[in-house]
């Protein structure tokens, strides 16, 4: 599917999305993403099964430019729920998270990033093609 982006902005955008490939910016990533407007980088995480209590506390400790109102969590082609104590760490400094299909966060991504709101995104891109 092509997301289609403000050219001027020089901003991480999501362009496209494929069960094989996230797509910023017009550059294809074949595995999973952590992503924020001015920061991306790979995440080891191919399945929400291998999310672990540091998977996420990672964006929790991560020095962006601004606070973080909401994650996205992208949990491969369909939505499915983390166990609740994988999320706690979030949950105390009040980062708010939305778990959605990673084809609906790549949407919502970029509709809440063009707003100027404070949004970082975990996308799975699974392995496994009949997960």
């Amino acid at each position: 599917m092509k997301l289609h982006a403000d050219t001027a902005s020089a901003l991480n955008t999501i362009t496209a999305y494929d069960v094989n490939y996230l797509e910023i910016n017009q550059q294809r990533y074949p595995h999973s993403l952590f992503l924020h407007p001015r920061h991306l980088e790979s995440w080891a995480v191919q399945h929400l099964d291998q999310l672990a209590p540091d998977s996420l506390d990672y964006l929790a400790d991560t020095p962006f430019s601004f606070p973080l109102e909401v994650i996205l969590l992208g949990t491969g082609r369909r939505q499915r729920f983390p166990h609740p104590r994988l999320l706690s760490r979030l949950h105390a400094l009040q980062v708010g998270v939305e778990i959605m299909d990673t084809q609906a966060a790549c949407r919502t991504y970029n509709i809440l990033m063009s707003e100027g709101r404070q949004v970082a995104a975990a996308l799975i891109l699974e392995s496994d093609p009949t997960a």
